[in-house]
C-alpha cells in the first residue's frame, strides 16, 4: 500500500494511556515498517519531543495529566507542521471545536480500527503533500 511506503520515512509519537491501544498500533504500524514511538503520558512525550522531531502525532483526548488538547496547545510552536490526530471516547462539540480551534488535523472516535487510522492518514498525508508541507524527519 503506498500508505506504508510513505510512512516508512516518517516519525510517529503515540500517546495513550490504554496500553491495549499502544501495544495493537505499535505492534501494527511496526510490522509495516513505521518508526513509531509510543508513550503513556503526555508529560513522557513531552520529553521525548523536546529532543526529537516528529511527523505525525496521535494523541489520546483523556491521559492522566495533561491532556491531549493541552499537550497540542503545549507543542504548537515546536511541531507546527505534524500531523496531529486526537483519539477520544469523549467526542463531542466542545472537544471538537476545541481541536480545530488549536490545529487538529483529526478526531477519530473510540472504539476505532486499523482501517480508520490507516483512512484517516492517507486523506491526511495527501493534504498536506498537495500543501508541501510534508518533509520527513528521517
Amino acid at each position: 500500500m503506498e500508505l506504508y511506503s510513505k510512512l516508512k520515512d516518517m516519525k510517529i509519537l503515540l500517546i495513550d494511556d490504554d496500553e491495549w491501544i499502544r501495544d495493537s498500533l505499535t505492534i501494527f504500524l511496526d510490522g509495516e515498517g513505521c518508526h513509531l514511538t509510543a508513550f503513556e503520558t503526555a508529560e513522557e512525550a513531552i520529553q521525548a519531543i523536546e529532543k526529537d522531531r516528529y511527523d505525525i502525532v496521535i494523541s489520546d483526548y483523556k491521559l492522566p495529566g495533561m491532556d491531549g488538547l493541552e499537550f497540542f496547545r503545549f507543542i504548537r510552536r515546536s511541531h507546527p507542521h505534524a500531523i496531529k490526530i486526537v483519539i477520544t471516547a469523549y467526542g463531542n462539540e466542545d472537544v471538537a471545536s476545541e481541536a480545530k480551534r488549536i490545529g487538529i488535523n483529526a478526531l477519530i472516535e473510540k472504539p476505532f480500527t486499523t482501517q480508520t487510522i490507516e483512512k484517516s492518514l492517507s486523506q491526511l498525508i495527501e493534504v498536506y503533500e498537495k500543501q508541501g508541507d510534508i518533509v520527513p524527519s528521517s
